[in-house]
């Protein structure tokens, strides 16, 4: 194997909504883009002295001594790509998106490699149809050799790159003198906008409810508070167009793209979604669904709710994600939250005590910072749920009192509402003000799981069996791959405790302990369900798995420990199930 080292001017291209014009017409497409390719692209890569490396299915890679040549290729090739375009019909079209980048490469044989190669196809993604995304020392080594204008985008950061790229977008239609526009700033909370469902049904009069659809997924992510969402007039100004998700975020301003298509056959009718960040060009979420015509309008509902309720935990993790690469030294108080909220639902020692100091960080900066405030009660439930290690009087006392300021000065936003109203509930026993908070946060947001998983668990407190079920798995179809679906079925296996269901309740119990192994509440559980079933070997076994990670845990400490949350009926049938399995009393 041959490998060497060289610096080279690297094109990575791209056809723009390739699956979509593939999805419409898979043989008119490849054939159109096996003539541009024959036509235009190869002669003007020759032309320019350049060296195709590899083509991929929609894709091309090329490899230059010169950077000059290498622009001076991408724009010959886009101009003329543009006006072979105004014979084609508009969603025909073929569009390149080109990123160009001059870097180290490493030849292996007739391939290359290297981050010169990786940023410039990151390059490729930020650009848009039929435009030219190039890196800062592109732009340095041609600013004063081509009449060419270009456009400052910035720094961007880009997958699998370690630093943030300054990316510059050359401007095709305009000179070096022209001023250019710059996109829109983006909101100070994550942004998205729903475009326009493709009608793929071969029926004009099925436009109504493509829109519709969006009309719906709209107003419901509208209710996630947390979220800037731009409305349907601004996003239906893409509608009939071949658009590309990166032009979109520069016009819109926004950070996420959800897109989709609607297909009728017969009284069935299929939608598809994607969330994509545009930032990366990262798909972050996929799905489809599919139902009957019967009742247009419920399908409708459902469809928007199942969307809203799966995107805001990936929407979550991906800002999650986002903050955690942010600079330190540029953290305000919603990027502490953000990352005092992925430390907070993990399951290590250090986890929940990184997530209180991060969030009273952030209330150092913004001491009215709400969700801050309620995150901290949380984080304490948390705690005491694991049994990392005891909640003192003092934290509990703590929790409640930033609880109570939370609700006052959240009281519009549900995460806040949902997070002081558990706390409340678990240290206070306020259950009046507590449900009532948890009811405005579905009002205001019917699509969040974990406001339903707070009111399941406010009615598991009142030992209320069937109204906790019932909205434990209605945060489980919201979410169905949360991060704390553990403690969505943790709480199904104790409402059935409470009820007597043993054999359901300890079928829960194990799908808990499947998530999460060492989930003390669910072995805690198991334990009991298994006692009550007489199983009282495995009842033991698990006892003693509980105990090893809860040193000097006795009948009277956890009569302690729990005695504030649970109703007297409830702590005797745990305490009952526990003695029979062996656990002392001092």
């Amino acid at each position: 194997m041959n490998q060497t080292r060289r610096l080279a001017a690297i094109l990575a291209a791209d056809v723009a909504g390739y699956s979509r014009l593939m999805g419409a017409d898979e043989e008119g497409t490849l054939a159109a883009l096996k003539a541009t390719r024959s036509e235009l692209c190869d002669p003007k890569v020759k032309e320019h002295r350049g060296r195709i490396v590899k083509t991929t299915g929609d894709g091309l890679l090329v490899e230059f001594a010169s950077v000059v040549d290498a622009i001076r290729c991408a724009v010959e090739v886009q101009r003329a790509m543009a006006e072979r375009n105004t014979r084609v019909r508009e969603d025909k079209r073929i569009e390149f998106r080109i990123g160009i980048n001059l870097g180290d490469i490493i030849l292996d044989d007739d391939d290359i490699y290297g981050d010169g190669v990786n940023i410039a196809a990151r390059l490729e993604a930020l650009a848009e149809p039929g435009g030219i995304c190039v890196s800062r020392v592109v732009h340095d080594q041609v600013r004063d050799k081509l009449d060419l204008a270009f456009e400052d985008l910035g720094e961007q950061q880009v997958k699998n790159i370690a630093r943030p790229v300054h990316v510059w977008r050359l401007r095709l239609g305009a000179k070096q003198t022209a001023a250019a526009s710059a996109p829109l700033a983006l909101p100070d909370k994550p942004s998205i906008a729903v475009l326009p469902f493709q009608n793929l049904s071969g029926d004009p009069e099925q436009e109504y409810f493509a829109d519709g659809m969006v009309e719906e997924i709209t107003t419901a992510l509208s209710r996630i508070r947390w979220l800037f969402v731009i409305a349907r007039n601004s996003s239906f100004t893409y509608k009939g167009r071949a658009v590309d998700v990166k032009q979109v975020a520069r016009e819109l301003g926004v950070r996420y793209v959800l897109e989709g298509s609607v297909r009728k056959s017969g009284n069935r009718v299929r939608i598809t979604g994607q969330l994509i960040d545009t930032g990366t060009g990262a798909h972050i979420w996929a799905d489809r669904f599919d139902g009957a015509l019967d009742d247009i309008f419920e399908l409708q509902d459902r469809v928007a709710s199942s969307v809203a309720g799966v995107i805001e935990p990936r929407l979550r993790q991906s800002e999650f994600e986002r903050a955690r690469r942010k600079p330190t030294e540029s953290l305000d108080a919603y990027d502490l939250y953000l990352r005092a909220l992925a430390l907070r639902d993990k399951t290590t020692a250090e986890s929940v005590p990184q997530a209180i100091a991060l969030s009273k960080q952030a209330l150092a900066i913004d001491p009215g910072y709400a969700p801050a405030m309620a995150a901290i009660g949380w984080s304490r439930i948390h705690q005491r749920s694991h049994g990392r290690t005891p909640v003192s009087e003092a934290e509990a006392a703590e929790a409640v009192v930033l609880a109570r300021q939370a609700l006052e000065a959240g009281k519009d936003d549900p995460d806040t509402l949902w997070m002081a109203a558990h706390t409340l509930a678990t240290f206070a026993g306020e259950h009046a003000v507590a449900a009532a908070a948890i009811d405005r946060a579905l009002v205001l947001n019917p699509n969040s799981a974990h406001a339903w998983m707070a009111r399941g668990y406010a009615s598991l407190i009142l030992d209320q069996a069937g109204p906790t079920i019932e909205a434990l798995e209605q945060a489980m179809r919201l979410s169905p791959l949360d991060s704390l679906r553990r403690t969505f079925t943790n709480g199904i296996a104790q409402a059935h405790l409470t009820a007597d269901r043993y054999e359901e309740a300890l079928d829960w119990a194990e799908r808990t302990l499947r998530e999460e192994p060492g989930y003390r509440g669910a072995l805690v559980a198991k334990v009991v369900a298994c006692a009550y079933l007489d199983r009282i070997e495995e009842a033991r076994a698990t006892l003693r798995l509980w105990t090893d990670s809860m040193p000097g845990v006795t009948i009277a400490r956890y009569r302690a420990l729990w005695s504030r949350v649970f109703t007297r009926e409830r702590m005797e049938k745990y305490i009952t199930g526990l003695r029979k399995a062996g656990l002392p009393e001092d």
